[in-house]
């Protein structure tokens, strides 16, 4: 398999690994709630799911 003959620059690496940084997971807000949670999940908070109650959440009084 050949190898490159001459060295890339520094630029050039660095345009090619623009793409690579993280990025934040996407988030959608309950609309019971209103707290951020990801979309297509139960919420964590209230433990709804399209306006059912899919996981009982235990209130801390």
């Amino acid at each position: 398999m050949p190898n490159p003959v001459k060295r890339h620059s520094k630029t050039r690496r660095n345009q090619r690994r623009a793409h690579d940084f993280l990025q934040k997971p996407a988030m959608s807000l309950c609309p019971q709630c209103n707290e951020p949670k990801m979309p297509h999940r139960a919420c964590p908070k209230c433990g709804t799911y399209k306006g059912r109650e899919i996981t009982p959440i235990e209130k801390i009084s």
